[in-house]
């Protein structure tokens, strides 16, 4: 089975930075597109960013463009978030999610991501 385990959450007061990670196992098949979500309390769950592992070009949502960026280990099978300029609306359970099958761009950021890791929390006061 895939498993995704995401690190790195913690408390940050705003305007600070965070650097997330997400290690993957038990791939049979590369996978082809990676991403991070987000949800805080009451709120549906959206997309922050996105990465095809073929060639790195990356997708950020346009409430963290600019501030986040998304990249990948190959090496290490690793993805990372590097969030700076935090603000307290980016307080949220963020996820790492990760597809085998390639997504157009439109779709990188739709939820329906097969595979899933548990969450690791950001709060930004």
């Amino acid at each position: 089975d895939v498993q995704l385990v995401e690190s790195g959450g913690g408390s940050v007061q705003a305007g600070g930075s965070l650097r997330l990670s997400c290690v993957a196992s038990g791939y049979k098949d590369r996978s082809n597109c990676l991403a991070w979500f987000r949800q805080a309390p009451g709120k549906e769950r959206e997309g922050v960013a996105a990465i095809y592992t073929e060639d790195h070009s990356t997708y950020y949502a346009d409430s963290v463009k600019g501030r986040f960026t998304i990249s990948k280990d190959n090496a290490m099978n690793t993805l990372y978030l590097q969030m700076d300029s935090l603000k307290l609306e980016d307080s949220a359970m963020y996820y790492c999610a990760a597809d085998s099958k390639w997504r157009g761009w439109n779709d990188l950021l739709k939820q329906d991501y097969p595979h899933w890791g548990q969450g690791t929390q950001v709060t930004v006061s």
